[in-house]
């Protein structure tokens, strides 16, 4: 799911849109609210009398045995544990702009590191190999998650020897490198989770399949909150001598080079625990279901390729990747902007914890209004209230500065910013659970979940781009001069350090964001006005209009 910077820099948590690493048979049954049986169907040579007889003995032994959630306690521990890990490194590449804006790194770089949270919009390219390519005699979900998870607590190890060079460089912190292990972090925890995914509709009955998605949610959250709220706060000098020492000290409790080497010590210990000690069902998978498995990943391309030729659903789609470029400033500068200001990132990280409730019951109230025949209505009418926060958070990046004071900020400054984002989030979830809804809506039943995974891709990748080109427009948009050194400007970092090294200091006459503000403002105004009442026509299509002729 989209989300707002103003807490903490971007999809950081992205958060997972339902179904997009679900590409098999059963998990696309699971899309459209179905569960699929691990047990062999019953062939259709059998006769009628044997047919009834054999599917009513596998009533009695239904009924007879009906697991509960007792019963699976251990497996959704195991679940659940599983996607805590997988939200560590999102929370903490979702933490590493907001330290990096605390040195004073460009903009262009932010938005260089931005790119950090592309794989989980990318992961469609993927997931088809992960889900049909594997070692029958290790487990199918294993030949993933155990790589994977190796990889990770070892990049972890890598970087936690390694990050205090890479952050304190005499030149300034090493964006590249840093991106570089980030952005694979961020890919091995996005082909984490699609095996998790895939391992969750085996691993629990189906009686109890519906807490893979709880496992999920909570997991994933928990997860990113250890790596970004937890660590911003405890690696906050200031605010471990504030709330949690009687000592004050220069340094927080913990360092980012120690926490990314205790994580990195439970990924090796855990996978190494779970690949001696955890079996996969015995799905009773030979040589030829492998065969056929990766038959079906070039089936499976061949049918993105052709859902997205169908003319409805590549209008969708161009409309999906345009309609957030009015949001692009708000949500992906917005925080960046208030740390420069000067406010505390981990201040910033707090608050976005009593939006918890908020964002739980929202879509709940929200999907009241979308479960009709015409959910984009409701897209359609939030969007501009999300352009006016938009304007409304540039006021507030304006105002912040005049605020504070020697202490910091006051308790109503941190209220005001509570509240505008809390507004922020009704429009963002309205916006969201419409989409999801028309996805629902519109995805042909037969391969409900190959076309809902595309849909959910072009929305995540319709939110990236934009906000990768407004981090990278910020510093060209911006104008400064040189004052206290005659014929000195500041129009390129080596003209800023020329007029430091003459007695002078660069001020900024004019800032990027605020223009990037006004300017994204106008381009979501035209976006409503002229393709948002086209988007609503989409709604008109009959059903034969969204159904590709290769699934028939």
């Amino acid at each position: 799911m989209e989300h707002s910077e103003l807490m903490t820099h971007k999809n950081g948590r992205q958060r997972k849109i339902a179904g997009t690493t679900v590409l098999s048979e059963n998990i696309r049954g699971m899309d459209r609210g179905e569960t699929s049986s691990s047990e062999p169907e019953v062939e259709e040579e059998a006769e009628g009398l044997g047919l009834i007889k054999v599917l009513s003995s596998e009533d009695r032994r239904q009924r007879r045995v009906r697991p509960g959630i007792r019963d699976e306690l251990g497996n959704v521990l195991l679940l659940l544990f599983l996607y805590v890990l997988q939200g560590i490194p999102l929370g903490l590449a979702g933490s590493i702009p907001l330290i990096l804006q605390s040195k004073s790194i460009s903009y262009k770089d932010q938005a260089f590191f931005s790119f950090v949270f592309w794989p989980f919009s990318l992961k469609l390219l993927w997931a088809p190999l992960v889900d049909a390519l594997y070692f029958s005699r290790f487990g199918r979900r294993k030949s993933w998650l155990v790589p994977t998870q190796y990889l990770l607590g070892l990049f972890m190890l890598y970087l936690s020897g390694t990050v205090n060079s890479l952050m304190q460089s005499e030149g300034g912190p090493k964006v590249v490198t840093l991106t570089a292990v980030f952005f694979m972090l961020a890919f091995l925890a996005a082909t984490q989770d699609i095996a998790v995914d895939g391992w969750a509709l085996t691993m629990l009955s189906r009686e109890n399949v519906g807490y893979a998605s709880t496992c999920n949610s909570v997991g994933q959250t928990a997860g990113y909150f250890l790596g970004n709220v937890l660590f911003l706060a405890l690696e906050s000098a200031d605010f471990c001598n504030k709330y949690l020492r009687v000592e004050p000290k220069d340094t927080g409790i913990v360092t980012l080079s120690e926490f990314l080497f205790f994580w990195g010590i439970v990924f090796l210990v855990s996978t190494t625990l779970v690949a001696i000690m955890k079996r996969e069902n015995n799905d009773g998978k030979g040589k030829q279901k492998v065969q056929e498995e990766t038959q079906g990943v070039m089936e499976t391309y061949k049918l993105l390729f052709s859902i997205i030729k169908m003319p409805t659903v590549f209008t969708f789609c161009s409309l999906l990747l345009t309609a957030k470029i009015g949001f692009s400033a708000a949500d992906a500068v917005t925080g960046l902007k208030l740390v420069e200001a000067g406010v505390p990132k981990e201040q910033l990280a707090l608050l976005a914890v009593p939006m918890v409730p908020l964002q739980i019951l929202l879509p709940v109230i929200i999907s009241k209004y979308t479960a009709g025949p015409r959910p984009l209505d409701v897209f359609y009418k939030a969007f501009p209230f999300r352009l006016l926060i938009g304007l409304g958070y540039a006021l507030l990046v304006w105002w912040t500065p005049s605020v504070k004071h020697e202490g910091g900020f006051p308790v109503y400054y941190y209220a005001i910013v509570l509240f505008s984002y809390a507004l922020h989030q009704v429009a963002l979830y309205s916006m969201y659970v419409a989409c999801m809804a028309f996805h629902a809506k519109v995805s042909d039943p037969l391969i409900g979940g190959t076309y809902m995974t595309l849909l959910n891709t072009v929305t995540n990748l319709g939110g990236n781009w934009p906000s990768t080109l407004a981090l990278w427009m910020v510093d060209p948009l911006t104008s400064k001069e040189c004052q206290g050194a005659t014929g000195q400007s500041c129009g390129s970092p080596e003209e800023a350090g020329l007029c430091v090294k003459e007695g002078g200091a660069c001020l900024t006459t004019l800032d990027g964001y605020y223009v990037e503000s006004v300017v994204c403002a106008v381009i979501g105004l035209v976006w409503w006005v002229w393709l948002g009442k086209k988007m609503r026509r989409l709604q008109e299509q009959k059903p034969a209009a969204w159904r590709c002729r290769a699934s028939r």
